[in-house]
């Protein structure tokens, strides 16, 4: 085929792709997936505003989308080592779009979750306006700049990440949050529009209040019926009422309904129930909007004294921080990805989340909503004070209200929300400029939302040191750290309620075992000071090595069970993340901080929350069991449900221990001769579990592993697939560092690669991995083809496996 013409058939078919479409409906609102068919190319291109720009040369991609996880890892980027050492800089995305003629009368928008950052969006040329801010959830209306019928229209986003660094951890660069085109009648309920609260709660019954903004666009006046529903979590309707209303033209107006519901299911977090208000506008009889929003009934309380209680019952907070990236996907949300990592923290007897230190997804906060689970939302990491040198202090005058605001209106429905953290680790809590600026924080909250606590995360315990304390503006004290002080606390904070907002900051490797382990090590003892690491960046999994500011796992633990007026704790953190690699330089990328590695593979101390914070019997012995003839090997057991623990190896008893006092855990030292490590837990003479490690043999064949076995074909769908090498016998190789090349066909493509190794510099969107301590993971999403999926996986010794995930 002649070369133009084959270039231009791949041009007219790039058009094609880019080129979104939507069918005329009746829908009172019209909310659209605008994710797909966009074009992308780093760089500055400013004419991409126009309609004649050529993306012949831009790729053609789905959204969510960041460009920096799909970089080389490089020690001399700007972004630095809290930023993982990958790429920032800017970049365009552009997409065309017909709209049907009969929408020429509706008011349209764009909703965007998330563009990190300084984003500027322009439709038909017209700049619809910039938003510094990488984490916050934004709107634009569209209406006047559109074209309907054949006409397209060209909307085009400018993403400017090139100052740097700008952050202390990973921000991903792009749109990696999901897009949404809404259309709705000139009638109709505002943008984060419903307020719903529970004033009164009793087994019998629970008052709802109800508010609405309703915004008129038209220019004469209207007359409407302004009807709000309760339905239950099958929806059935469990309260209904209507009013009839007027609004003056272009103008908005807030609306309020109150509604009771009997005998009402309460939300918590072993029974997350839902309940939706439905809201419906009808102008001359005709349906002209629909709005649902989330509703969760419960009440809560923080107390000085007893700490925290949910609907009536004492309730520790088991919490965690987590910081917004999803691992080998980098920055990008998914809904899939989010909720594997909230199951297995589920599965852990987590209840809490503290979003650290910025708004997350919707995705996030739906599913806290569903999987019951306690958020801290939080809104800042600085005010005007800088941590580094491009962060957001540089916008903080101009944006701070308004960024602060939209957080609230987007989360205030949410009924797992219960605390809102104005700031973590500010620095103006050192100066009186703190005082006041809290208090006006604190009073832009209370404009929006009066039902929830306002706490900042603060590292000065000590209150004249504190001016963010001093302001007298907080409900609930966060404290970070210094988990030896607690003691003190309730006399130098007399009658305050209080939480441990952020905690631990231990160091772990998966997998990894330095021999002894019952000395506890601070890496370094101080900051800056030298200590003696591993050459290989490992950090030892006995959890024994902390940061110089930390603890270990258990040494926290143990001060916040101990202490009823702390109402829980948020460990740093439930997940490694990408950036802030302490103790470690570059190689080192990721942090070594989380329960959970990296690649969503927990780490052993997993197991010791689990036995203690779940009702789940436990038993988890470590380490593996492939030493050296002789070596002392100290061998750990977390467990719960029993009265003692006996070891055997080689069916020889080592003896019976139980944890003493306090005590988190119990341990053995055993001289190591091939076999079997076992052990037996007992309750009152009767075994609760039994558990065997065996000593591996030669790599024999590779086990694949899927987190789900079906997937949908709606090219967001995500099946994480963990790859092990294994003996003959099914054991775990605990060394093995294999390279395993990836093949997937069907309805599947690879997006993602990773072992949890923090020093590992191979990229995440490798169609290859080598094996850590054994193992990896494959994340393969939905391609869109109605196929069913198989991955072949690869190793360079002759060895190969296959696993196949139906679609549907």
């Amino acid at each position: 085929m002649n070369k133009n013409i084959l270039q231009k058939i791949t041009i007219a078919l790039a058009i094609l792709l880019s080129t979104a479409s939507f069918a005329q409906t009746k829908k009172a609102r019209i909310v659209e997936d605008f994710n797909k068919n966009w074009n992308f190319k780093l760089g500055d291109h400013p004419q991409a505003i126009n309609a004649n720009f050529s993306t012949a040369d831009w790729r053609n991609l789905q959204l969510p989308h960041d460009w920096s996880i799909e970089g080389a890892f490089n020690k001399d980027l700007p972004t630095g080592t809290k930023q993982g050492f990958l790429t920032a800089g800017k970049g365009w995305y552009r997409k065309t779009f017909v709209l049907p003629k009969d929408w020429a009368d509706k008011s349209i928008s764009i909703e965007f979750d998330g563009v990190f950052k300084n984003s500027e969006v322009f439709i038909n040329g017209h700049s619809l306006g910039i938003r510094p801010s990488g984490y916050i959830s934004f709107a634009y209306e569209m209406t006047p700049y559109l074209h309907f019928g054949k006409q397209e229209n060209v909307i085009a986003v400018k993403v400017d990440n090139d100052a740097q660094p700008n952050s202390r951890w990973y921000t991903g660069s792009g749109i990696y949050r999901n897009v949404r085109l809404v259309a709705v009648e000139k009638l109709h309920v505002a943008h984060w529009g419903t307020y719903v609260t529970t004033p009164k709660i009793s087994k019998e019954k629970a008052s709802v209040h109800f508010e609405v903004t309703v915004e008129n666009k038209a220019n004469t006046e209207k007359e409407f019926k302004f009807v709000t529903s309760i339905v239950d979590a099958k929806n059935k309707e469990v309260a209904n009422t209507t009013s009839t209303e007027k609004i003056g033209a272009n103008s908005n107006s807030k609306k309020t309904h109150n509604l009771e519901v009997k005998n009402p299911n309460l939300w918590d977090t072993e029974n997350p129930y839902l309940y939706k208000v439905l809201t419906k506008i009808y102008e001359n009889k005709k349906l002209v909007d629909t709005y649902e929003t989330p509703l969760g009934i419960r009440f809560f309380s923080f107390d000085a004294e007893k700490g925290f209680s949910l609907n009536g019952k004492p309730t520790k907070i088991h919490g965690v921080c987590l910081h917004h990236d999803n691992g080998a996907l980098g920055a990008v949300e998914n809904i899939h990805a989010v909720r594997r990592k909230l199951t297995l923290l589920k599965e852990m007897g987590c209840n809490a989340i503290r979003m650290a230190h910025n708004p997350h997804s919707l995705e996030m906060m739906q599913l806290c909503d569903e999987m019951g689970f306690i958020v801290q939302d939080e809104a800042f990491d600085v005010w005007k004070k800088a941590k580094v040198k491009n962060d957001a202090h540089k916008e903080w005058d101009a944006w701070y209200k308004r960024d602060l605001e939209d957080l609230i209106l987007r989360d205030r429905n949410y009924p797992s929300v219960m605390m809102w953290s104005i700031g973590n680790e500010i620095r103006e809590q050192f100066d009186s400029t703190g005082i006041a600026i809290t208090k006006e924080l604190a009073q832009i909250v209370k404009n929006l939302d009066t039902t929830r606590p306002i706490t900042s995360a603060l590292t000065e315990n000590v209150p004249e040191k504190n001016f963010i304390y001093q302001s007298g503006a907080l409900d609930l004290l966060g404290f970070n750290y210094k988990h030896e002080d607690y003691a003190t606390f309730p006399a130098r904070f007399k009658g305050q309620k209080i939480i441990a907002s952020e905690t631990v900051s231990a160091l772990e490797t998966r997998g990894h075992y330095d021999q002894p382990a019952d000395v506890i090590k601070a890496w370094p003892v101080k900051y800056g000071e030298k200590f003696d690491g591993n050459a290989d960046w490992t950090v030892s999994a006995y959890d024994n090595v902390k940061s110089f500011w930390g603890s270990t796992h258990e040494e926290s633990w143990k001060a916040i069970k101990n202490s009823d007026f702390i109402a829980g704790t948020f460990v740093w953190t439930g997940f490694d993340y990408i950036g802030e690699p302490d103790p470690y330089p570059f190689p080192a990328r990721s942090s070594y901080f989380g329960i959970i590695d990296l690649a969503g593979l927990p780490k052993d101390v997993y197991y010791m929350y689990q036995s203690e914070w779940s009702k789940k019997a436990v038993l988890h012995i470590f380490p593996h069991w492939n030493w050296q003839k002789d070596q002392e090997v100290d061998v750990w057991a977390y467990y719960n449900n029993a009265d003692e623990v006996e070891l055997f190896l080689n069916g020889k008893s080592l003896g019976k221990k139980a944890k003493q006092n306090d005590d988190l855990h119990i341990y053995w030292r055993v001289k190591f001769e091939p076999g079997t490590i076992k052990a037996i837990s007992r309750k009152d003479g009767k075994v609760v579990l039994e558990k065997e490690i065996h000593t591996a043999g030669a790599a024999s064949k590779i086990d694949l592993k899927v987190n789900k076995s079906t997937i949908k074909n709606d090219t967001y769908d995500l099946v994480y697939v963990t790859v092990s090498i294994v003996d003959k016998d099914g054991n775990l190789i605990p060394n093995a560092d294999h390279k395993i090349d990836f093949e997937v066909t069907g309805g599947g493509k690879l997006v993602g690669v990773d072992n949890g190794y923090q020093a590992n510099l191979d990229s995440f969107k490798a169609s290859s991995c080598k094996v850590y301590n054994g193992k990896c993971i494959a994340i393969i999403q939905s391609n869109g083809k109605q196929e069913n999926i198989q991955l072949k996986a690869s190793a360079e010794n002759g060895m190969s496996s296959t696993v196949i995930v139906k679609v549907e």
